[in-house]
């Protein structure tokens, strides 16, 4: 397998460092950095360098797109120009509604690791990063089975977990629980150094470990972060909104000195941060379901995003289209008994045939 990563920092280095060592591809990059380039050779991130999009995606069979947010619209399109006809396209970026012009075309199927570091540049990238991560897959109404196939078969070589979503909820998801976060990281650390009187009058008295805890991505990398905050700004602003009036439920609370109500708040809070830390674990054997369905673009991107939505996690899958190319079997792979059976229901219920292997 030939793959493009066009971009080559913590990301794209560490993809091509995976897809290098453990699905045996050849990796070629492109960077606009041409020191960043130099570094990914040395590191083994990649195979061969290229000088420009055009080059690195020549002949690729997966294109990776590890470029900033700001940067993914022009760098998505100019690796749609030059890629093959049989070539799959995708992205990392954590904003997926700025490439809405890109799911026009069959070959683009967006995409969204959760892992990272906070750490940047090739030099951190690592093989294992990806190792057990969800990886959000944004594929659109008709975009090619056979090629989303491709991509997802790779992904889980690599070691992650991918699984379907549409991007206005991937962005309403990640403004929730990423870009807010950081957001809320910033407010705390400036509210903070200014009650205890700023950098500029000495170091800031010793802080406990849940200021630590709270403010660790306080001050991200801006020059990636001020991309993501513009660029999800409709999903960003009503999260911050229902944020501050939830701030405001618990300031009447406290004034009204209803410490039953507080602890029921407290409580209440403790339970769903352990529900949503083990939201998507998956456990228990693993089942086959084969559903026959049309050959007609777009009928796996409908499956991958109705199971996506129920929490369905799709562990591998193969196509296998019929003699006259008219339709063919689907075969998935789930993991639990409780999936296996929502995702038959599910698939039946979009009109296609289905049983368990």
């Amino acid at each position: 397998m030939r793959i493009a990563v066009l971009g080559v920092g913590l990301i794209g280095g560490s993809i091509g460092l995976a897809a290098r060592r453990r699905a045996g591809a050849r990796v070629c990059g492109y960077d606009p950095d041409e020191r960043v380039l130099a570094k990914a050779l040395a590191l083994g991130a990649i195979d061969t360098a290229a000088t420009d999009i055009a080059g690195a995606v020549r002949d690729a069979d997966v294109v990776f797109v590890a470029a900033p947010v700001g940067a993914l619209g022009e760098t998505v399109a100019l690796a749609l120009q030059s890629a093959g006809a049989d070539c799959v396209v995708s992205d990392v970026g954590s904003t997926k509604r700025v490439l809405a012009d890109a799911g026009s075309d069959e070959r683009f199927i967006g995409g969204h690791p959760l892992a990272g570091a906070e750490t940047s540049g090739v030099e951190h990238a690592r093989e294992d990063l990806f190792e057990g991560a969800v990886w959000y897959l944004t594929p659109a109404a008709n975009s090619t089975g056979v090629l989303y196939e491709r991509l997802h078969r790779l992904l889980t070589t690599i070691g992650a977990r991918p699984v379907a979503i549409d991007a206005e909820t991937h962005d309403r998801l990640l403004a929730a629980v990423s870009h807010l976060p950081h957001v809320l990281a910033n407010v705390l650390a400036a509210q903070a150094a200014s009650t205890l009187g700023g950098a500029a009058e000495g170091r800031v008295p010793a802080v406990g470990p849940s200021f630590r805890d709270a403010t660790r991505v306080a001050g991200a990398n801006s020059a990636i972060w001020t991309d993501i905050y513009m660029s999800n700004r409709d999903a960003l602003i009503p999260a911050i909104d229902a944020f501050a009036a939830a701030l405001g439920e618990v300031r009447a609370t406290l004034a009204a000195g209803d410490a039953q109500a507080v602890a029921a708040w407290n409580d209440s809070a403790r339970a769903d941060r352990d529900e949503l830390l083990g939201a998507g674990l998956t456990g228990g054997p693993v089942s086959e379901l084969r559903a026959s369905v049309p050959n007609r673009p777009g009928v796996i991107a409908e499956i991958a995003l109705a199971l996506g939505r129920a929490g369905v996690n799709i562990l591998d899958m193969a196509l296998s289209p019929s003699e006259d190319n008219r339709q063919g079997v689907v075969a998935l792979w789930i993991g639990g008994e409780d999936s296996v059976g929502r995702a038959e229901q599910l698939i039946g219920d979009l009109g296609f045939p289905v049983a368990r292997a």
